[in-house]
């Protein structure tokens, strides 16, 4: 599994994209293997404040109901409006299929995150591929 050495990502899973102050984030293609097929994922709403660490919404598989963990604090900019309707889009691709954008509070949390080959060690470690 080849992870976009441009991403950072969280040992929860999530991964973000920054853009100067805009942070794209969604779950990594891992996640979305070990959850299986996708069937409602509840996002926030533009305009909510998320924060660093704490959940921003839940991710439902035919196995389990999972939350999602912001991999950085700020404010909700934009909703990947299709998932409402088709959240199979992140088990097809889960590292373009994007949930939310938010505004970044602090760019300087991203240095906490994993790098892409940090983030494969740790899944390889934790019984991943």
């Amino acid at each position: 599994m080849a992870y976009p050495s441009d991403f950072k990502y969280t040992k929860e899973h999530e991964w973000i994209k920054a853009d100067g102050n805009t942070g794209t984030i969604g779950i990594t293609a891992y996640a979305q293997e070990s959850l299986g097929d996708i069937v409602f994922v509840d996002l926030p709403k533009v305009g909510a404040e998320v924060t660093a660490g704490k959940t921003f919404g839940t991710v439902e598989s035919v196995k389990a109901v999972s939350d999602l963990y912001a991999p950085a604090s700020g404010t909700v900019t934009e909703v990947n409006a299709e998932l409402a309707t088709a959240p199979e889009k992140i088990n097809k691709d889960a590292h373009g299929a994007w949930m939310i954008k938010i505004a970044l509070k602090d760019p300087s949390e991203l240095g906490s995150l994993l790098s892409a080959a940090d983030y494969e060690k740790f899944v390889n470690e934790e019984g991943g591929h």
